[in-house]
């Protein structure tokens, strides 16, 4: 072929005309699951890392790195859904809440690569209230979809029920596809679980799984929300009031007056109507004892209000902590599947989660808000040949990241209009002029009592700024990790306020932040 004819061609086709037959570009695993906080993996270490370990998803981190200041943009399950996809704020992709519907015909990191030669697909969770699209197969749960004898939606318009427990599904599901794939071109799979979403459902073979380990206790489980804004003590995702989609994890009083535990979960059919007799039996069989134990001693006096929400708190965590068991024995399969086809050395593995999650910290369960356990979102990653084994980068990232990620590893350009940063330069070590801070929005309208809020956050310091009642809350993170009083009055930190204010306008306006009224 003439060279002219040559240089036109790479420049029609972009990077892919340099690309071999067989197409040698990495692939691209990306394993999410649902609200997982990053203290319930053990590669970031914590009081739940010897009780509860994730060996699995640690491989990943020992093979790679562990981002240690990973953060969402917007702390709730689709909105956090539709950053990743599109490198954009949410109010720049238009999906702010759950309730909106994602619009499916903005730009995508999955129609890039599609576009750009990869074969693609998402298995699992979407919760977008639309159907995928930019993916050659999909298989995805309607809604926030269920852990026992999940339906699945499909390609074709149909929808099965698939007999088990949905981390298994969606894992074997992933599996197929892969077996099914077009081996010639590199793949883009997300491979999405429910878990550890609430209701907190374990697996049948993980009952139990916790009952013999001391869950050690959050210091701030019995926080009394002084010192920081009016509108704590008012949220709806307190363990000890509002807590009741564990399973039998909420005290009631029947038509006669007597203590009971609860039916069905009022959030939609309950998983227990959805199992199998025999599903049924095993489940009865393990928490039927418990519960009347439990009722025994309530009813005898013997426990006092702080006992029932160490009871509660022990009863969540056990089951959530279970949940994320069935999730790492998910992450070993796919490692596995990836060594056995000799796919390993030529695939990124991410491990993320939609957000984070209060594992009874500040007395919560839930996420939304910009206190650190809800805002930290974990993100690992396996790069072999490039990222260092065992790295620790404390860059200050954010899930709209990771479409301008996955774009400059598959040699593709990053639109203009993408609001995030590649992290590759970071993955390889290099150095880098990287941000200093970054910006959060909350919008939901009531959901839990938890408030719009809006707020910036850099290595040291936290502001957020509450328009409903107007109160500013800063937190100085090296002197309060915790986060148990608000400095923003405080003369002492009048310049780093000053400081963090100005970065808070500066960053609004790069990111085109519309005002505070309520949308």
């Amino acid at each position: 072929m003439p060279l002219r004819i040559f240089l036109l061609l790479v420049v029609a086709l972009g990077p892919l005309a340099l690309s071999t037959e067989a197409d040698d570009r990495p692939n691209i695993l990306f394993l999410f699951s649902d609200d997982h906080a990053v203290n319930a993996i053990s590669a970031y270490g914590g009081p739940l890392a010897e009780v509860a370990p994730t060996p699995n998803i640690d491989r990943i981190a020992n093979e790679g790195a562990v981002f240690l200041s990973s953060f969402c943009a917007n702390s709730i399950c689709g909105p956090s859904r539709a950053n990743i996809l599109t490198g954009k704020h949410s109010h720049k992709n238009g999906f702010m809440r759950n309730g909106n519907n994602f619009d499916s015909s903005q730009w995508t990191v999955a129609k890039e690569l599609h576009k750009g030669g990869y074969n693609t697909a998402v298995i699992g969770k979407w919760h977008l209230n639309s159907d995928p699209v930019g993916f050659d197969h999909w298989e995805v749960l309607p809604g926030q979809g269920n852990y026992y004898n999940p339906m699945f939606m499909h390609m074709d318009g149909t929808q099965t029920r698939s007999e088990g427990y949905a981390t298994d599904v969606t894992t074997d599901k992933a599996v197929a596809w892969l077996d099914a794939r077009d081996a010639s071109k590199p793949f883009f799979l997300m491979c999405q679980h429910k878990a550890p979403h609430r209701t907190f459902a374990p697996a049948l073979r993980h009952l139990g799984s916790f009952d013999d380990v001391a869950i050690p206790e959050p210091p701030t489980l019995f926080d009394d929300y002084a010192n920081r804004s009016t509108t704590l003590a008012t949220n709806e995702m307190e363990i000890d009031r509002h807590f009741d989609w564990a399973y039998d994890a909420k005290i009631r009083k029947d038509e006669r007056g007597d203590v009971e535990l609860p039916g069905p979960d009022r959030y939609g059919t309950p998983e227990y109507n959805r199992m199998t007799d025999a599903q049924k039996k095993e489940w009865d069989a393990h928490f039927g004892p418990r519960n009347q134990q439990f009722l025994t001693d309530f009813k005898s006096g013997k426990l006092s209000q702080r006992d029932v929400v160490r009871w509660k708190y022990r009863r969540y965590m056990r089951n959530y902590l279970s949940t994320v068991k069935a999730v790492d024995e998910s992450v070993g399969r796919m490692l596995a599947y990836l060594d056995d086809n000799d796919l390993a050395k030529n695939t990124i593995v991410i491990y993320s989660s939609d957000q984070g999650f209060f594992l009874g910290e500040h007395g919560w369960y839930d996420k939304r808000w910009m206190f650190e356990e809800s805002f930290r979102m974990p993100f690992l990653v396996r790069w072999p040949g490039v990222i260092q084994p065992q790295s620790k980068p404390h860059d200050l990232i954010q899930n709209i990241d990771y479409a301008p990620t996955f774009l400059e590893v598959a040699g593709l350009d990053i639109p203009d209009d993408v609001q995030g940063r590649s992290l590759v330069p970071l993955l390889r070590g290099q150095p880098t002029q990287w941000r200093r801070s970054l910006y959060y929005a909350y919008y939901e309208l009531g959901e839990h009592a938890v408030p719009q809020h809006f707020g910036v956050r850099t290595q040291t310091h936290k502001l957020f700024y509450i328009p409903q009642t107007g109160e500013w809350n800063m937190f100085d993170l090296q002197r309060d990790p915790l986060e148990m009083k608000s400095v923003h009055a405080d003369p002492e930190y009048r310049q780093a306020r000053e400081k963090l204010e100005a970065e808070f306008v500066r960053l609004r306006q790069q990111f085109d932040a519309p005002d505070f009224s309520t949308r």
